[in-house]
C-alpha cells in the first residue's frame, strides 16, 4: 500500500465539517479514505482530528460513524461518549489526565457535560481536587 497525499486543504475541510455536517464528512470520508485519522493544526499544535471535532461538540452521531469506520478513539471522545470505562483506565494510569484539554484547549469535562454522559461527569468531580 503506497503513501499518497492528501491535501492540506481537504484535511481542513474535513475536520471543520465534523464539528457538525455528518453528511458532508459521509461524503468527505467516501472521496477520501485516508482522511480518518488525519489532523489539522488551527495553529499554535493546536491538532484536532474529525473525530476530536466531533467529542468537543457533542456530536455523537459524527463520532459513532468515525469510530465504525476505524478511527483511532481518544481519552476526548471516550469522555463525550460516556465510555466510562475507558475514561477511568486512562486517568487511572495517569491521574493528571483529569485536567487535560482537548483541541482548542477544552478542558476533558467539558467534552463529558456536551455530550451528557453523564456516568463521565459524575466521576471526573468525584475525583476533583
Amino acid at each position: 500500500m503506497g503513501n499518497k497525499n492528501i491535501s492540506p486543504e481537504l484535511v481542513q475541510l474535513f475536520v471543520g465539517q465534523a464539528h457538525g455536517d455528518f453528511q458532508k464528512v459521509q461524503e468527505l470520508l467516501e472521496q477520501e479514505p485516508g482522511l480518518l485519522n488525519a489532523s489539522w493544526d488551527w495553529g499554535n499544535g493546536d491538532w484536532e482530528t474529525a473525530l476530536g471535532a466531533a467529542a468537543h461538540m457533542g456530536r455523537k452521531d459524527i463520532a459513532n460513524y468515525l469510530l465504525d469506520k476505524g478511527a483511532r478513539i481518544d481519552l476526548f471522545a471516550a469522555a463525550m461518549l460516556d465510555k466510562v470505562e475507558i475514561v477511568k483506565a486512562i486517568i487511572s494510569d495517569n491521574s493528571t489526565l483529569k485536567d487535560s484539554l482537548g483541541p482548542h484547549q477544552i478542558p476533558l469535562i467539558n467534552h463529558a457535560e456536551t455530550g451528557e454522559a453523564t456516568a463521565v461527569v459524575s466521576f471526573l468531580k468525584s475525583i476533583e481536587n
